[in-house]
């Protein structure tokens, strides 16, 4: 069968600043904790020129206009806007984005500009980061001032990029381990943040539209063991459901609260946050998804006391929650990424029928170690085929009655992977540079940008095959 998909449906791409834009200290902008995080492979590209986007942002912008996008997710590198997180509006920063704003609605592009990813001023993390109360104000603060500046011209916002994934490999992301303790009390802190920044999106612009973007993968259980059943409950709990709860039903679930309550954690409330998390909601659920996620219960052998045998004492099972799980049904590829495109489906009709919000997809991608040909050509089928069977699975949710409003996929352009480097590439567009060689950084379309082109045009995917 082949899927139409509605008339006003979004198609889009993504970035993020720190990942592309380059320019890090340049007019005005400060360091953020992307900046000056140590890297374990130094061998890899950095993000101080990355794709050099801040530079070349008109030409980006025209290419993905001739590409057929509609709809551009991108972020505000906070750091642009307030060097040290708070203090003085840097002007040139300001004045930066509300060009790139007006380049995208020269070509009837809407921006989806998301607040936060990943890059919280250092002079901010210095003070104890999403750890302490006052950067919630910081960020409050931050966010009204983009909001004045550019509510007359964008609409739809997003909050904070990924929070249940920065907490979760916090070593990966932010280059440390956060103690348990301090990461759920920053877990609160970004949450009631993002409700102070709906509330203020609402009050501050016209038909303004606001939604959080989480990272989603549903968990699937590795045996129907009731144990399994069990860890994927609370892994669901942890990974995903804790954080959109908070968002969406302004409340701590009972599952999340278990799992505090048996690690010894206590939360510390502000007077004024338990009615702000039942007050402020958000207007639609933006969702990164790149694959599902299955887990077991873990089981550990202990030795018992009081005469019981070695044989009997085989086994025992601990409290540990949940242990993740090579699940033998899924396809893998070169970067050891399970590839579950009906997954995808599951869980946008999951993430539906919980929270009954239109949602849109913000991240979903494919890296690989693309080659540029002599003449100039990137093919990469690979891509085209993980982007075919996904978008097909969005259709098919569509058809079974998700309100889902847009696709938009990672990346836009190549960019700066955390661990990979540029070697790791997502974009529809190349970006003609080494790890150690930025070269002139030449743009060039890939196969991927052609197709891609041909299904916004037409609004529909072919099945998968033909």
């Amino acid at each position: 069968m082949t899927h139409t998909f509605p008339d006003n449906f979004l198609w889009g791409a993504s970035i993020s600043a720190h990942q592309t834009e380059g320019a890090y200290q340049e007019d005005g902008k400060g360091l953020s904790v992307q900046d000056t995080r140590q890297r374990d492979n130094h061998a890899i590209a950095d993000f101080k020129v990355a794709s050099d986007h801040y530079h070349h942002y008109k030409e980006d912008i025209k290419l993905l206009s001739e590409m057929g996008i509609n709809v551009f997710r991108f972020s505000i590198a906070w750091t642009r806007i307030f060097p040290d997180g708070r203090g003085a509006v840097n002007e040139p920063g300001l004045q930066h984005y509300s060009d790139v704003i007006d380049e995208l609605l020269k070509y009837q592009i809407q921006p989806f500009i998301t607040l936060n990813h990943f890059d919280l001023p250092q002079a901010l993390e210095d003070e104890g980061g999403w750890g302490v109360r006052s950067t919630v104000d910081a960020f409050v603060h931050y966010a009204e001032t983009v909001f004045q500046a550019y509510g007359d011209r964008v609409k739809n916002w997003l909050t904070i990029n990924e929070p249940n994934i920065m907490l979760l490999v916090d070593k990966k992301i932010l280059g440390k381990e956060i103690p348990i303790q301090e990461k759920y009390q920053q877990f609160h802190h970004l949450m009631i943040a993002e409700k102070y920044v709906f509330k203020r999106c609402h009050e501050l612009i016209t038909d303004g539209k606001i939604g959080p973007v989480p990272n989603i993968s549903l968990v699937y259980p590795a045996t129907s063991k009731p144990i399994d059943n069990q860890a994927a409950l609370y892994f669901n709990s942890v990974r995903n459901w804790a954080y959109l709860d908070f968002s969406c039903f302004g409340r701590y679930n009972t599952v999340f609260k278990d799992y505090l309550k048996q690690n010894d954690v206590q939360i510390t409330f502000a007077p004024e946050d338990e009615a702000l998390m039942k007050t402020a909601f958000p207007d639609y659920i933006a969702m990164n998804f790149y694959t599902t996620v299955t887990v077991e219960k873990p089981l550990a052998k202990k030795e018992m006391a009081n005469g019981i045998s070695d044989q009997q004492s085989e086994d025992i099972m601990e409290w540990g929650f949940y242990k993740g799980f090579t699940n033998p049904y899924l396809e893998k590829n070169e970067f050891n990424w399970t590839i579950d495109p009906l997954g995808l489906k599951t869980t946008l009709q999951t993430l539906y029928d919980r929270y009954n919000l239109p949602i849109i997809i913000t991240e979903n991608g494919l890296g690989a170690k693309d080659e540029l040909t002599d003449d100039g050509a990137v093919h990469d089928q690979y891509r085209i085929d993980y982007l075919k069977q996904h978008i097909e699975q969005c259709g098919a949710a569509i058809e079974a009655g998700v309100n889902l409003i847009g696709y938009s996929p990672w990346s836009a352009i190549d960019l700066v992977s955390v661990h990979e480097g540029i070697s790791k590439r997502y974009g529809f567009i190349y970006v003609d540079r080494t790890e150690e060689d930025t070269k002139e950084m030449k743009r060039y379309k890939k196969d991927s940008f052609y197709w891609y082109q041909d299904v916004i045009q037409t609004n529909q995917l072919p099945k998968v095959g033909e």
